[in-house]
Parts: C-alpha cells; structure tokens; sequence
C-alpha cells in the first residue's frame, strides 16, 4: 500500500508518484473502454473519441470554477456535471457510464482525499460514476437530456450520501451541526450533499431550458452523434 499512497497526519492518504501514474493509466483505459462502448458493433470513431475527451476536459476545468464551496468538500460548479451527462446523453449508458468513471479518477487525481479502499469506490467510481446512468434517457429526443441530467445528479447525491453515512458518520455528532441533524449521520449527509449538488441542479436546469441554449446543445448533439450510414 505505501508504494502506491502515505498515510498522513491528518487520517487519509496521499497518493505517491507511482500511485498517480496507476492513476492515469487506469483513467486512460476507462476512457478507452468507454470509447468503444460509444457506437453499437463496437466501432470506435475519432469524432466520439474527440466530443468525449472535449466534454470530460470542458467538465475538468469548470469543476475547479466554484460559486459556492462547502467547508468539508464538495462545491457548486460553473455546470460540471453538465458536461459529463452529455455525453451518456450523446452515446448512451455504456459509454456514459464509462467515461464517467473516468472523470471520477481524474477528480481524485487532482485532488484525492482517501481513507480506504471502500471509500474511495464509493466517492469517486460510484458516485461520479453514476452520472453515467443518464444514458438511460438517451433515446428520449425530447427531454432526454434535461431527465438524464436530474437522474444522473440525484444517483451520485445517492452514492456521496452512502459515503457520509458509511465512512463519516464521525461528522454528524459535531458540536456545529444544528440539533435537527445532530447523531443522525443520514439526515446529516444528505443535507450537506444535497445543498451544494441540488443547488447546481436547479441552476443547471433553469440554464439549460432557456431556449438559445437548449438550441445550442441540440446542435452540438447533431455534430457529436453521427449519422447513421444508409444500408445498403
């Protein structure tokens, strides 16, 4: 394990320089496997390859825009988890699913705060993870989109408040969390999780029914998705 991360002063543990080059290749090969996942027949074009690296890099860097930042993690983004739903909402689950995971690595490659094994699937491959899941809707042309979104938010709220529940329940008895939530870790997590992700869930939604960028969006997804080549 210490080849790999150190236990510091603090409980958790620091990734060494092999562990971040583990990291990354694990981070590729998802990424890959969400590639081929794209396109029915296992075919894998550089256009799905590029629309999916441009959106998890687009997702990367407003992820790090934080409106509002919560005082033992987790933010309001500048619409991150947006841009990750896009593309279960392009592709579908598979490749949603996938690259979503890999988004879920690359967070904790920028900023990892592990304390075990368990914890770390739960926080990062499961939660992040499960904004995949919006490919569910992706059929839909309609409100795809808008549906797949909500759903994929309120599966990773559902996964990061298993987390606060199994692995800091500790945090639910502090002398600062107000009587209603107070020995009730739960109640507790949900709250917290909830006021910063339900928040850039009603924000995300309100921006994206406004009807120039629905508009937008719609045409981005008509360069994204490719034709489908007539049979002969």
């Amino acid at each position: 394990m210490e080849f790999f991360a150190t236990l510091n002063e603090g409980g958790s543990y620091d990734l060494t320089f092999a562990g971040y080059i583990i990291l990354a290749i694990v981070i590729v090969a998802v990424f890959l496997v969400g590639c081929l996942l794209l396109v029915p027949r296992q075919k894998m074009g550089a256009r799905q390859v590029v629309f999916s690296a441009m959106a998890i890099a687009l997702a990367v860097v407003t992820s790090n825009i934080k409106l509002i930042h919560m005082p033992m993690g987790g933010s309001v983004t500048l619409l991150s988890m947006l841009f990750v739903v896009l593309i279960a909402n392009w592709y579908g689950l598979g490749a949603g699913l996938c690259c979503s995971i890999a988004y879920g690595f690359l967070q904790m490659l920028m900023g990892p705060y592990i304390i075990s094994i368990p914890q770390l699937f739960v926080d990062y491959v499961l939660a992040f993870g499960a904004l995949g899941l919006a490919g569910i809707f992706y059929k839909n042309k309609r409100k795809g989109l808008l549906i797949g979104y909500v759903f994929g938010v309120l599966c990773r709220l559902f996964f990061s408040t298993l987390s606060g529940v199994l692995f800091f329940a500790d945090y639910a008895s502090s002398p600062e969390v107000p009587a209603l939530l107070n020995g009730k870790p739960f109640l507790y997590s949900l709250a917290y999780n909830g006021a910063y992700m339900i928040t850039e869930l009603v924000l995300t939604v309100i921006i994206i029914s406004i009807k120039p960028v629905s508009a937008a969006l719609d045409k981005v997804k008509i360069m994204a998705v490719p034709k489908e080549e007539p049979k002969e």
